[in-house]
């Protein structure tokens, strides 16, 4: 098998593949051309994102010609895979420019210098489309009872599925017949959720074109808990650092459960096998170092060495109880001194903050045993907190074992 393909496999990127021998064959006969989309229905990417981009950086690596395409076009409908709801329709100018954000972040994982890869904005060619021609040309060779059978328009008809979301299929399937037209692209990543899309555009291309091309697709991710990776209690782990702080980034990794470490080594870091394994052996208190190495990689690669190192440091201090140490890094907001000298009402002082969103999940928290202040464990929801916590200038809160909040008084 190809050394890429090999590595692909190892670190688990595989889920499945439309011809997996015909991919091996291309990979080793020279550069590949090769393609992955991201919509700009917001202005940044998500942990969900990672996968992908760290596929397209493996193989780019390896020497074969990435393609980021950013759905300035279809981003104007909205992918119905995954989701229940039909997506909120953004205007043109949010599409815009939530496209020129998404492009700085997809540029920390492939190297665009020399002509190495390409961005390309669908919009080009799908903005202006004439749409009673795009039918003749291009929905002739769609069969409804078909698309019906993806998993992905199965699962939304059970909840309403729009006319506007139906096209999309045909619209991505549109995008790949055009990059290979104009770019010879002959490979297109996506996650297992757009397996059904992904095919569709193969076997377009083969109606119309007579040429053979491949979709690969990466598995969902999910936690050994069973839940999505990458939501955290607000939402979403956004690679903004304007949105989640590049500590609360670091922490989410440093968190993970013990029994998904190795896994994530593979996924979210270009660590070499033999190290990962030998991460992998940790046990008990000794798995927290490889932790550790998990939160700084993926930080340092998303926000830098800098934050990464900051971060860490942060994150050492918190759990360590130093008075010394760097928290600059650690989330925070500032409040008067006076308004702490009148005194808040605990609940209202952690819904203030990221470790809760809402008073009632900050009631839970308090009920449950779950918050402390400046060290002291709080329980009861009518509690005050006063001038009495404040140190060294602030008061630090913290929410269960490992998530910390810094209040600055001022």
């Amino acid at each position: 098998m190809n050394q890429v393909l090999s590595l692909l496999h190892e670190r688990g990127f595989v889920k499945q593949c439309t011809d997996i021998d015909l991919l091996d064959k291309k990979l080793s006969s020279g550069q590949l051309t090769f393609y992955c989309g991201f919509d700009p229905t917001g202005p940044s990417l998500h942990a969900g994102h990672l996968v992908p981009l760290f596929a397209m950086a493996h193989l780019s690596k390896a020497g074969h010609k990435a393609i980021a395409l950013v759905g300035g076009g279809t981003a104007r409908i909205g992918d119905p895979s995954g989701k229940i709801e039909m997506r909120k329709i953004i205007s043109y100018e949010e599409v815009k420019s939530n496209a020129g954000k998404i492009k700085k972040q997809i540029e920390k994982f492939i190297d665009f210098s020399e002509n190495k890869a390409m961005l390309v904005d669908n919009a080009d060619w799908l903005a202006n489309l004439n749409y009673i021609d795009f039918l003749r040309e291009i929905g002739s060779h769609f069969s409804v009872n078909r698309m019906l059978s993806f998993e992905a328009y199965k699962h939304r008809l059970e909840h309403g599925l729009s006319f506007i979301e139906f096209n999309y299929q045909l619209l991505q399937s549109y995008d790949y017949l055009i990059l290979r037209r104009n770019y010879n692209c002959e490979l297109q990543l996506g996650g297992d959720d757009q397996w059904g899309n992904i095919v569709a555009g193969a076997d377009l291309i083969r109606r119309i074109d007579s040429k053979e091309v491949i979709g690969l697709t990466f598995p969902l991710v999910t936690r050994s808990d069973g839940k999505k990776m990458g939501k955290t209690e607000q939402g979403a782990l956004f690679l903004d650092p304007n949105v989640v702080t590049p500590y609360d980034f670091f922490q989410y990794w440093r968190n993970v459960a013990d029994a998904d470490v190795e896994k994530f080594l593979y996924l979210y870091t270009f660590l070499p096998g033999e190290e990962i394994r030998e991460l992998g052996k940790l046990k008990d208190q000794e798995v927290n170092r490889a932790k550790e190495i998990l939160a700084y990689e993926i930080t340092k690669i998303i926000h830098g060495e800098e934050e990464a190192e900051k971060a860490k440091e942060a994150a050492r201090t918190a759990f360590g109880g130093s008075a010394d140490g760097d928290k600059s890094s650690i989330s925070s907001i500032e409040i008067s001194k006076s308004e702490i000298n009148n005194g808040i009402n605990v609940v209202d002082l952690f819904a203030k903050t990221t470790l809760c969103s809402s008073k009632a999940e900050a009631r839970r928290l308090i009920t449950q045993g779950g918050a402390e202040v400046s060290e002291e464990k709080i329980s009861d929801v009518d509690a005050v907190i006063g001038s009495s916590f404040i140190k060294d200038g602030e008061i630090m809160l913290k929410a269960g074992k490992k998530r910390y909040f810094r209040i600055i008084v001022k």
